[in-house]
């Protein structure tokens, strides 16, 4: 028997070898292979819908599912970013990858070349337009004739939009932007917000951005729908197959639903409107309302953040204007993202400061874990003034200390202060969602949509204006 098992074990060595002598003998095997080395390597690519970093915690719809699948298959993940679907294919090819967990279109010189696995997705380019009171929605692509639709300098939907306004006859007015940092995501917030009309973008970014935006419709396509799914290499029938089951769905595997959940539907405002009720669309949970407060008081643990605020030396109205926008002061709160509590604190932080995730629903506790999170991204800024290491931490407090790092980096590259938000860091966080800047070789965590990250620095600074101005006018 063990003869038998060496035997079949060496066969699949020297099978594998045959692939091209790029391939040498620590190339990683299919399935049975990969347990026995207890890991799993996948390669994807950064975007605001298949992997990237917030709060120091890696995320993405690709990544939260390639997650899901090594952990049922008892896998340790190691996560590999590739700049093109073209460079993770051969990352894969070369070893350097088991699986290329991103949607690669499905062609027939693919498909003699790869196996692909997974539950197949199809996609296509939609108009980005908005749906509120007094806005006419295009439902069909004729209407598109006579009206401007914007795009990226140089970008890949030209070619598309030129196809149609050509198959209609003409009369569709394609626009450059003439920024060139513009990005995708700038564009569609240019949509909702009423400064432009119309642009394009691949289904799946439309509906991601409508979690930010709620006033968008992203109804309306342009092309045919392209068939996507992940690869593994051709010598991995067995790897492809675990994946296709897991995809299947075996009992109890959500993992599908919960991650569409998590990334097209929930809210991600958290700059919204504090009108929302109980179920605030940027929670998973469903909270009490804040009780109304006497005249002078910001929110019900006002005496929590005056004796945590002294330790770091802030006023304690600014802690409260974070507590704001992470849960609207809903103790139990859970964001789309996991951050928990008043404070929005994530798993992964949590457990770095020595609490348990259960016990950050514990107000005192939640404002305690903030503040050593305040701590420690204040002093990661030692060459700022006092003024802007406030902006700085709250930009780290709202997005991880890693990507202002990078925006730092950059602005030090193209002749900014780094030591400086306004007007410096801050542009470069905006341009993390840009692939120009954020695949730049300074940068070291990737893609991030940096200008919620903006907004949330400028908006905490104003609520906190506004709190003083609440107090003082009560004394």
């Amino acid at each position: 028997m063990k003869t038998t098992g060496l035997a079949a074990l060496t066969a699949l060595v020297l099978l594998a070898g045959c692939h091209g002598e790029r391939r040498k003998a620590e190339l990683p095997k299919d399935l049975p292979l990969l347990k026995a080395r207890g890991v799993i390597t996948a390669v994807t690519l950064n975007s605001s819908t298949s992997y990237f970093q917030y709060k120091m915690q890696p995320m993405g719809y690709e990544y939260d599912l390639i997650a899901d699948f090594a952990r049922r298959n008892g896998l340790r993940l190691e996560v590999k970013v590739a700049e093109s679907v073209e460079r993770s294919i051969e990352m894969l090819q070369a070893g350097e990858a088991d699986v290329v967990a991103y949607p690669v279109p499905i062609d027939n010189e693919r498909k003699q070349q790869l196996r692909f696995c997974g539950r197949e997705r199809q996609s296509s380019l939609v108009v980005v337009q908005r749906n509120a009171a007094g806005d006419t929605v295009l439902t069909d692509v004729t209407q598109l004739i006579g009206r401007e639709v914007y795009i990226k300098p140089n970008s890949r939907y030209r070619d598309r939009l030129e196809n149609l306004n050509r198959e209609l006859g003409g009369g569709i007015h394609i626009v450059e932007m003439k920024a060139d940092t513009v990005s995708v995501e700038d564009l569609i917030g240019m949509v909702a917000r009423g400064e432009i009309r119309y642009t394009v973008c691949e289904d799946d970014v439309a509906r991601l951005n409508r979690t930010y935006y709620h006033n968008l419709n992203v109804d309306l396509a342009i092309s045919f729908r392209q068939r996507a799914a992940w690869v593994v290499r051709r010598d991995c029938p067995l790897l492809a197959t675990a994946i296709d089951l897991w995809a299947a769905g075996a009992p109890g595997n959500d993992s599908y639903r919960a991650a569409a959940k998590r990334y097209f539907e929930l809210s991600k405002d958290e700059l919204g409107s504090d009108e929302a009720d109980s179920t605030s669309a940027n929670t998973q949970t469903r909270t009490p309302k804040v009780p109304k407060m006497r005249p002078g008081m910001i929110s019900p643990y006002d005496d929590l953040f005056k004796r945590y605020a002294k330790s770091l030396g802030w006023d304690w109205r600014l802690l409260a204007s974070i507590a704001y926008f992470e849960s609207r002061f809903r103790p139990g709160v859970v964001a789309w993202s996991g951050a928990k509590g008043l404070m929005g604190i994530m798993p992964s932080t949590a457990r770095a400061l020595g609490f348990r995730y259960d016990e950050m629903g514990d107000p005192e506790k939640n404002i305690r874990a903030g503040i050593e999170c305040l701590r420690r991204f204040r002093n990661s800024f030692p060459g700022a003034t006092e003024e802007e290491r406030i902006k700085l931490t709250l930009a780290s407090y709202n997005a991880g200390v890693g990507h202002i790092n990078d925006a730092q980096r950059l602005a030090r590259k193209y002749g900014h202060d780094p030591n400086v938000w306004t007007g410096n860091v801050a542009e470069y966080m905006r341009l993390k969602a840009d692939p120009k800047y954020y695949t730049d070789s300074v940068c070291r965590f990737g893609y991030l949509r940096g200008r919620e990250t903006y907004r949330y620095v400028d908006a905490v600074l104003e609520r906190y204006q506004h709190y003083r101005e609440l107090t003082e006018k009560e004394k």
